[in-house]
């Protein structure tokens, strides 16, 4: 009997290129003549799957197809392609042109993995990096595949922890930092957490051609139930990382941290009312370089923070609804909602009723 894993891979390999790009011409031209344009995973209330290329109004310029839900993008400025990976414990990840000129490609995960959600491209296009689960042996490996071979799967190396999210290639091109979230999961119980007494999260950075660990940072043993699971990085190098606490409820750990090589992690003190209204859950970070400043974002606290980087101090917070998708915008940040909002670097809204965003957005810049 097969498990819904095989199941779905099969329906992958049978649907081919039925995931088809919803685009019209007028659309390329739009998204060609953009200066940059945004690209996120999004729910209809229809109930279907798929992912937009939003432009810096915040407009659908076009769509393409999921088989189910996705969760972040990345992007290759080399190849100009992006992919969008299914939110975990998903077997899916969709390469696809932001403007509209390729048919999307479908790759699935091998016997044995899933996808966390993420993943990265080498700096020269070559390779793409996914973090994945090798649920039998509860161990994060970085899946590696060819780019210019189709995207085939041709290795992997361990992530040195369990559970790992984000994924970054911080300064040199060649190490890559990963967020081990440390938490147990298996598809055979769907989304639980299977050791949440025993969680062990840890910031780890990895030389991404040998497959070796560099450093790797633990949170105190009175924090291990405090998940690390995404970043980013600010101009100075400095990756910045959110978490998401497991613990006691009315615990109110510190959720915002940042992490420079060759030092311990630092988490970032809070005002009391705004780590309370983080509800113990950061949903995405995003570093704008050109303002310096990094946002946070909880969609369970309907939260937005900014936080100047150079300094650690929170310069402003904002209510929104399902607040989760960040990417810079100008000198702030566009924000997307699980309410169908879409929020302008300088505040305008746009609000798009049929659209569930996703949790994640990426910046693509047009040059």
């Amino acid at each position: 009997m097969k498990t819904p894993l095989i199941d779905r891979r099969d329906f992958l390999r049978a649907a081919g290129i039925g995931f088809a790009a919803a685009i019209a011409p007028p659309a390329w031209a739009a998204t060609l003549a953009a200066d940059a344009v945004f690209a996120t995973a999004f729910v209809k209330r229809d109930g279907s799957f798929g992912a937009a290329v939003l432009s810096e109004a915040g407009k659908v310029l076009h769509a393409i197809d999921l088989p189910d839900r996705g969760h972040d993008v990345t992007f290759d400025p080399v190849s100009k392609r992006s992919v969008v990976f299914a939110r975990q414990p998903g077997t899916f990840a969709v390469i696809f042109d932001h403007a509209g000129r390729d048919a999307p490609q479908t790759i699935a995960s091998i016997t044995g993995r899933h996808f966390f959600g993420h993943g990265v491209f080498s700096p020269d296009g070559a390779l793409l990096y996914a973090t994945e689960n090798d649920f039998d042996n509860a161990a994060g490996v970085i899946g590696i595949y060819d780019a210019r071979a189709k995207f085939s799967r041709i290795g992997e190396f361990p992530t040195y922890g369990m559970g790992p999210h984000e994924l970054l290639l911080p300064g040199d091109g060649r190490t890559i930092a990963v967020a081990n979230g440390g938490i147990e999961t298996h598809p055979d119980y769907g989304r639980a957490e299977l050791n949440i007494a025993t969680m062990k999260p840890s910031y780890v950075l990895i030389d991404r051609v040998t497959g070796d660990l560099i450093e790797k940072h633990e949170l105190p043993a009175a924090l291990h139930q405090l998940s690390i699971r995404h970043m980013d990085t600010d101009p100075s190098g400095t990756v910045w990382f959110g978490c998401q606490y497991r613990g006691t409820g009315t615990d109110r750990p510190l959720l915002v941290g940042r992490a420079a090589r060759g030092k311990e992690l630092q988490l970032i003190d809070m005002p009391p009312d705004i780590l309370s209204g983080f509800r113990n859950y950061i949903g995405s970070v995003a570093a704008n370089p050109d303002a310096g400043t990094v946002a946070v974002s909880s969609p369970e606290g309907n939260s937005l923070v900014v936080i100047d980087a150079a300094s650690g101090r929170v310069v402003s917070s904002s209510t929104l609804v399902e607040v989760c998708g960040l990417a810079p915008d100008g000198s702030g940040f566009m924000a997307t909602t699980g309410a169908g909002e879409i929020i302008e670097g300088s505040g305008a809204t746009r609000s798009e009723p049929d659209y569930v965003w996703d949790n994640h957005m990426l910046r693509i810049e047009q040059v």
